[in-house]
C-alpha cells in the first residue's frame, strides 16, 4: 500500500496544514538537538618570565597587563558608547540651490527665503535677502520648509564662508554676582551683532539682489507673507 502523506495540497500552494501544526503533529518539540559548540579562542593572560641573577633564578608567571598603582575609591560611571554613525540628511529632491521656500516655524513663520546650500550638519543655508524682506542668513529644518516652483540664480553668490561654525555662539565671560550686576538682570540689554556678520549680509544681500532684479516681481513675491484662509462656503 502507498504511503499517504501527512500534509498534502487541497490546491496547488495550499496545504492543509500549517508548518506549526506539523510541527506538533510530529512532536518535533520532544527531539534532541545536538548544538556543536562553538570554539573559544583561548586569551592568555599570563606569561612565563625567566629570573636571572644568582640568588633569583627560576621562572616566575607574571600577568600580560600590570594592575593600575591608582584606582577610584568609588565607582565612577562611564558612559556607554555611541554606535550611532552621523549621516547628513537627504535632501528633498524638489529643494535645489535657488529655490524659494516657504518658512513654516519659528519666528520668520510664513516668510518666504531662497535656498543657497545643505550645510554638513543637514540644515538648510536660506536668506530672505534681509534687504529685500528683513529674513537675515539662517539656518532651517528642512521639515518646516515648503518648496516652491520659483528658482533664482545663485551661481554669483560666494557662500564658502558660511557654514555650521559660522553659527556658533560666542561664550559670555560667567558673571561674578556683584550688586550692580543684580540689579541689571531686569534690564533688557541690546544684543550687539558682530561686524563681520554684518560685513557678511551685506555682501551676500548685494550679490543676490542683482539676480533679482533680473526676474519681474520676484521681489514682491519674496515680500509677500505666506497664509492659508478657509475658503467661503458656497
Amino acid at each position: 500500500m502507498a504511503r499517504v502523506p501527512r500534509n498534502r495540497f487541497l490546491v496547488p500552494g495550499i496545504p492543509r496544514y500549517s508548518r506549526s501544526k506539523i510541527f506538533a503533529k510530529k512532536a518535533l518539540f520532544k527531539r534532541k538537538k545536538d548544538k556543536i559548540p562553538k570554539a573559544v579562542p583561548e586569551v592568555k593572560t599570563t606569561k612565563t618570565v625567566q629570573i636571572k641573577g644568582d640568588k633569583n633564578g627560576g621562572e616566575r608567571v607574571v600577568p600580560l597587563e600590570k594592575a593600575p598603582r591608582f584606582y577610584p575609591a568609588e565607582d565612577v560611571p562611564r558612559p556607554k558608547k555611541s554606535r550611532k554613525v552621523h549621516k547628513t540628511t537627504k535632501l528633498r529632491s524638489s529643494i535645489t540651490p535657488g529655490t524659494v521656500l516657504i518658512l513654516l516655524a519659528g519666528r520668520y513663520n510664513g516668510r518666504r527665503v531662497v535656498f543657497l546650500k545643505q550645510l554638513k550638519s543637514g540644515l538648510l543655508l536660506v536668506t530672505g535677502p534681509f534687504k529685500v524682506n528683513g529674513v537675515p542668513i539662517k539656518r532651517v529644518n528642512q521639515s518646516y520648509v515648503i518648496a516652491t516652483s520659483t528658482k533664482v540664480d545663485i551661481s554669483t553668490c560666494s557662500l564658502d564662508k558660511f557654514d555650521d561654525s559660522y553659527f556658533k555662539r560666542e561664550k559670555k565671560p560667567s558673571k561674578k554676582g556683584t550688586e550692580e550686576e543684580f540689579f541689571d538682570e531686569g534690564k533688557e540689554q541690546k544684543k550687539v551683532i558682530p561686524k563681520e556678520k554684518v560685513d557678511a549680509q551685506i555682501e551676500l544681500d548685494k550679490q543676490l539682489c542683482a539676480s533679482l532684479k533680473k526676474i519681474p516681481h520676484i521681489q514682491d513675491y519674496l515680500r509677500a507673507r505666506f497664509s492659508l484662509t478657509k475658503a467661503p462656503a458656497k
